[in-house]
């Protein structure tokens, strides 16, 4: 086990020491954000003071090290535009982004398992089916177009909930479905396949054999074995969710990390940004990890493989 967690945690700091790379070279790929900041123009004098008051003057290379340099001290940069600490920005921000995003996580595994288990366990009845139909058109419709819908049947039309901000838990019940609908889709989808998958190996017609109840059978031998494939498939939502947040606080105009992340983009504001992409991958990496030791603790045989 020892040596398994080994191997991920080392690739874990590499997949990060990347994304550093990536993100500071396509970054300033871009262009400069003073083009952005100044969209009138300036005179050469004032790019060039400008240019060196960030350190932007130096070769790439040289600014790398020093970007490294800053990290290992803690010191991400402050913004362009504001001169705050990029970490503050996104400390004051993040707990209404992992709030909204834990609810509809949670909401999703509470709906999506019990949903893809009904349609695995009773595949021919018509509720299966429409809940499977469900599962494909929430897994097609994009974040935006669900919570646009949304807003415009319970916001505008029946004029029952708040449509923006977070002030009353009323205010949460929008985003957090909006968020939700499609990894419910997909949870759905691949515990079915999961489970249908299970419901063919021997072990299943031996249980059945020894006079056990349908119940026991799926409880003890189809749902913990269609668990495995539908980890991967949480940990590969999670990633996704971070991405939706984006787009649905926009839509909601929440007080969270992807409205931030969006100015940042269009103003080029290059330490909001970078520490935007280190602290989402940090995430994902952390996700994966975790991902590893509920491998390890539903399949004992991954710490023999390993």
């Amino acid at each position: 086990m020892f040596h398994f967690m080994s191997i991920r945690l080392t690739r874990a700091l590499v997949t990060m020491f990347l994304v550093l790379v990536i993100a500071f070279v396509t970054l300033r790929l871009s262009g400069t954000p003073f083009e952005v900041m100044y969209p009138e123009g300036i005179t050469a004098e004032h790019l060039e003071a400008l240019e060196a008051k960030y350190g932007l003057d130096r070769p790439w290379p040289e600014q790398f090290v020093s970007y490294l340099g800053n990290v290992a001290e803690g010191n991400f940069g402050r913004s362009l535009y504001t001169s705050e600490h990029v970490w503050k920005m996104f400390a004051d921000r993040m707990p209404y982004t992992i709030i909204v995003g834990g609810l509809a996580l949670l909401l999703a595994i509470a709906v999506g398992i019990p949903l893809g288990a009904f349609s695995a366990l009773y595949r021919s009845s018509p509720a299966s089916r429409a809940g499977m139909g469900f599962a494909f058109l929430g897994y097609a419709v994009p974040h935006f177009v669900i919570g646009i819908a949304l807003i415009l049947f319970f916001g505008y039309y029946l004029r029952v909930l708040p449509t923006t901000g977070l002030e009353t838990p009323r205010h949460y019940i929008l985003p957090v479905v909006t968020l939700a609908i499609p990894i419910i889709a997909a949870i759905a989808r691949f515990m079915r396949a999961a489970m249908l998958d299970a419901i063919g190996h021997a072990y299943v017609n031996t249980a059945v054999s020894k006079g056990l109840t349908d119940g026991q059978v799926a409880r003890g031998h189809i749902l913990r074995n269609a668990m495995i494939p539908l980890i991967t498939v949480l940990g590969l939502e999670i990633a996704g969710l971070l991405n939706g947040t984006i787009f649905v606080e926009a839509v909601f105009s929440l007080p969270g990390v992807g409205r931030v992340l969006v100015d940042a983009v269009e103003g080029r504001d290059f330490p909001v940004l970078q520490f935007g992409l280190i602290a989402y991958a940090g995430i994902v990496v952390l996700v994966n990890l975790l991902i590893d030791f509920c491998y390890i603790a539903a399949d004992p045989r991954i710490r023999v493989e390993a």
